[in-house]
């Protein structure tokens, strides 16, 4: 696997770039949002970069669940945190297989 420098983007042999994996990135984040039911909250994931917006402009949250599979195929703000595989197989481990309320 090639160990990537800060901001950097690995380049598969061929000289095309590889798809990053957001999960693996130090801006993707865990968010609480608030649900209809008083005292609950759902997971939700963003990017504190501000790289995954709506057509209109607007902050998109992704759910949880589904982190794992969110990539890109170019990102100038990608900050990788360790080794991509290893990180991707655990997290897979323990993600949720659906959205889920939790209590505050």
């Amino acid at each position: 696997m090639v160990e990537l420098a800060e901001n950097q983007i690995a380049e598969k042999p061929e000289g095309l770039q590889r798809k990053v994996f957001c999960a693996n990135c130090m801006h993707c984040k865990l968010v609480r949002i608030a649900t209809e039911t008083q005292g609950k909250y759902q997971l939700r994931v963003k990017c504190d970069a501000g790289k995954w917006r709506k057509k209109l402009g607007e902050e998109k949250l992704h759910k949880y669940f589904t982190v794992a599979r969110r990539s890109i195929d170019l990102c100038e703000s990608y900050v990788s945190m360790g080794s991509e595989r290893e990180f991707l197989k655990d997290l897979k481990k323990t993600l949720p297989i659906r959205d889920e309320e939790y209590t505050y």
